[in-house]
Formats: structure tokens, C-alpha cells, sequence
């Protein structure tokens, strides 16, 4: 059965239930430690209140946001001190999205990257990405892509294959708890990498792909959107749903040309063709869970 999700945020629930309060640099080093723990508890404390609010409207797919715990990866959480409620909490959370069968999944942002030839951006890349996976454990979510920490590549540096290949390296730096959650995505920029390119480090690791429909207009490898979708389809392994990606461009929707084609639309028109294949979709509209309510059965 295909389930339909958002990211992070909830519109209806307002401003006051949120999993994304956070701060800036200046902030965490003027209030430091206590104040980055008030934060995560009070984020950790909104995810069952979303998850409940998913739950009676028929949602069983949710991105957590990774600003739950705010600088946690310059910090060692364990000394936060809320750390035991903290911990509480999201094993709560996690209990609750098990029970009523949903998908906890997550995204870390554009600033890690795997591929990079600096390794001071590859070791900060690394410390965030663990920062996913203890979250998650303390979740008690799977250790597999169910549960997937989805990424990008996110450079090419002249040269895709020396960059995948850091990748692959880098990737093996990773603990088992966030290897075996990590998949990977295709871009939306012809120079970066498709689904095609993909494959090379899907080959050599194993790692699950996961299809952005909207992505791959702008970076196709000579596949056709179907061609494109049942290549990352089978990435996955055979018990666990495929996840997609979909959203519609803003230019579009507003008819507006000043507009990046890149960019989201508030709402969706339709749903994606999935080609007859069994795929959860994770909306990326701007409007998140009213972009999808329409099509909740």
C-alpha cells in the first residue's frame, strides 16, 4: 500500500508544536549547553504531538527535522542536561511510529558531503551524519532504510568517478548504525549526478537510491522518467518500500519564468505515475501536510 508523507514541519498544528526550534552560532555560544537541552527537549517533546496529528489524518510517512537537537553535532549530547528525558522522549516517539506503522525517515542538509576532497568538510560530514543515527537509535528505529538518513553527493570537483569514489571510501568511515540507513539521491542539475551516475556506488556498496521526480527533469542520464524510477527501485532491498520524492516546480504553478524551475510549489496538481510500482512518497511541497491531505484515502 503507498503511503503519502511531508517533511518536518506541520502547518495546522501552528507555530507552538514544533520539532525545529533551534539558533544561530552567536546564540549557542552566548547561552551554550543548557540552552541547546532546553531546546532538543522541547523539540523531542512536539514529535509524538505531530505523529498523533498524522496519525487520525491518515499520514503514515514523516521526515524528522535535523534541527531536533540544535548544534549536536559540536557536542557530545550524553552531557546535555536533559539527556535522560531527551532520550525518554524520543523512545516514546519512536514506540508510537512503530506501533501505528509509521515511517520515520530524515534529510541532512546540503552541507554534507561525502565526495569532498577536504577533510575537515568530510569529518564534519561524518560527525552530523552520526548525530542522525543516534537519534534515531534512541528512537529504536531500524537500522535499515525503512528508517532511511537520505542524502545528496552534493559536488563533483571535475570529476565524478574520483568523487564517488570518496564517497564509497568515506562511506565506509560510517558506524553500522548509519550505513545501514543511508540511500542516496539523484540531482537536479545536469552537471551533478542521475540515477545512471548513481549506480556506480550503489554497485560498490550496496547503498539504496532514492528517485526525486522532480530532480530528475533537469538531470535525466538518458533515462526516461519511468526508466529512471524502476533503476532506483531496484537499489532497494526486496522487503523494505521503495521511498520517492516528489514535488512540482513554483515556476510552474505560478506561472512566473523569474521563478528557479528547481524550486517547489506551495501545493501538487496530482500525484507522481509510479509506473504500477509499490513506492511511499515523500511530498516536498512548501504547503507540506496540506499539499497532501487532498490525496490521503
Amino acid at each position: 500500500m503507498m503511503n503519502l508523507g511531508y517533511a518536518c514541519i506541520n502547518m495546522s498544528m501552528g507555530k507552538k508544536v514544533t520539532t525545529n526550534r533551534s539558533m544561530v552560532n552567536r546564540t549557542f555560544q552566548a547561552k551554550g549547553m543548557d540552552y541547546v537541552s532546553e531546546l532538543a527537549l522541547l523539540n523531542s517533546k512536539d514529535i509524538i504531538k505531530i505523529l498523533e496529528w498524522n496519525r487520525m489524518n491518515g499520514i503514515k510517512l514523516f521526515r524528522l527535522s535535523s534541527a531536533l537537537i540544535p548544534w549536536g553535532d559540536h557536542i557530545n549530547i550524553t552531557q546535555l542536561k536533559d539527556y535522560k528525558e531527551i532520550k525518554r522522549e524520543l523512545k516514546k516517539a519512536g514506540d508510537f511510529a512503530k506501533f501505528w506503522n509509521i515511517r520515520i525517515t530524515c534529510h541532512p542538509g546540503p552541507f554534507n558531503v561525502l565526495v569532498s576532497p577536504n577533510e575537515s568538510v568530510v569529518l564534519k560530514t561524518l560527525a552530523d551524519l552520526e548525530l542522525h543515527g543516534k537519534i534515531f537509535d534512541m528512537m529504536g528505529l531500524s537500522k535499515t532504510p525503512y528508517n532511511k538518513i537520505n542524502i545528496h553527493c552534493n559536488g563533483v570537483y571535475g570529476d565524478k568517478k574520483s568523487a564517488l569514489d570518496r564517497f564509497i571510501t568515506n562511506f565506509k568511515r560510517l558506524s553500522p548504525s548509519v550505513r545501514k540507513r543511508l540511500t542516496i539521491e539523484n540531482d537536479d542539475k545536469a552537471s551533478m549526478y542521475s540515477v545512471k551516475d548513481l549506480m556506480y556506488v550503489h554497485n560498490a556498496i550496496g547503498i539504496p537510491i532514492v528517485f526525486d521526480y522532480h530532480h530528475h527533469q533537469f538531470c535525466t542520464g538518458d533515462l526516461s522518467e519511468q526508466q529512471a524510477l524502476e533503476l532506483a527501485i531496484t537499489t532497494w532491498p526486496k522487503d523494505i518500500t521503495p521511498i520517492v520524492h516528489y514535488s512540482e516546480s513554483k515556476a510552474l504553478h505560478e506561472n512566473n519564468p523569474k521563478e528557479k524551475p528547481q524550486a517547489h510549489s506551495l501545493y501538487i496538481n496530482s500525484l507522481p505515475n509510479t509506473y504500477g510500482n509499490n513506492v511511499d512518497i515523500m511530498v516536498e511541497a512548501k504547503a507540506k501536510e496540506l499539499a497532501i491531505l487532498p490525496f490521503i484515502k
